[in-house]
């Protein structure tokens, strides 16, 4: 979502609670395009994009009495968003398709997440997963992912061959996508990492 909020945001918000047509459409247009863009990096999908995005305004339109217009709308916006995912990936649970679909894109959120930790993006979230691993192979995935060492350093650092580094690393990635695709809480974990960006 843009990160600056409209001039006459506090107004249009209380002209909203009011039941302002007007209002509510010009909140919509300046809003709308940055959240759409957060809800398709979660859900992969426009159609759902869409649909939690629609579901979001009518929350905001059939609840208008109750802004507050000296809180923030944008945070306002991202609260209700973050429900109605997080809703998303509970039906999900119960939809096959749908699951599918997410384990796909959390599998490509994990190797995200993994490429971006040296700029500390999602290291809370990637770190309880690598907690996980059993204790060398926590150590060997600790030396080259995380500390960037080659598998031969590695490898004459522990007193064992490159290929039983690789061997190392290639089980630590299976084992913390299963357990991400095994919980959804940790695809939660990833959905308020990208809602918080």
């Amino acid at each position: 979502m843009p990160t600056t909020s409209l001039y006459n945001e506090k107004e249009l918000v209380s002209q909203l609670s009011t039941g302002s047509e007007w209002a509510f459409e010009q909140l919509y247009h300046h809003y709308s395009p940055g959240l759409a863009s957060k809800l398709l990096r979660i859900t992969k999908s426009e159609q759902y994009t869409g649909d939690i995005l629609q579901e979001v305004f009518l929350k905001i339109w059939n609840g208008r009495e109750n802004l507050e217009p000296d809180k923030s709308f944008p945070a306002y916006l991202n609260t209700i968003a973050e429900h109605l995912a997080i809703d998303y990936f509970r039906k999900a649970a119960r939809d096959r398709q749908l699951m599918a679909s997410i384990k796909n894109a959390a599998i490509a959120a994990y190797d995200s997440i993994e490429e971006s930790l040296y700029r500390k993006e999602n290291a809370e979230l990637l770190h309880s997963l690598i907690k996980s691993l059993p204790p060398q192979r926590r150590q060997v995935f600790h030396l080259v992912k995380i500390e960037g060492r080659s598998y031969d350093e590695v490898g004459q650092l522990l007193n064992v061959s490159s290929s039983t580094i690789s061997d190392h690393i290639v089980k630590a990635t299976k084992q913390i996508r299963e357990r991400l695709l095994r919980h959804p809480d940790y695809a939660i974990g990833l959905l308020t990492v990208y809602l918080c960006i």
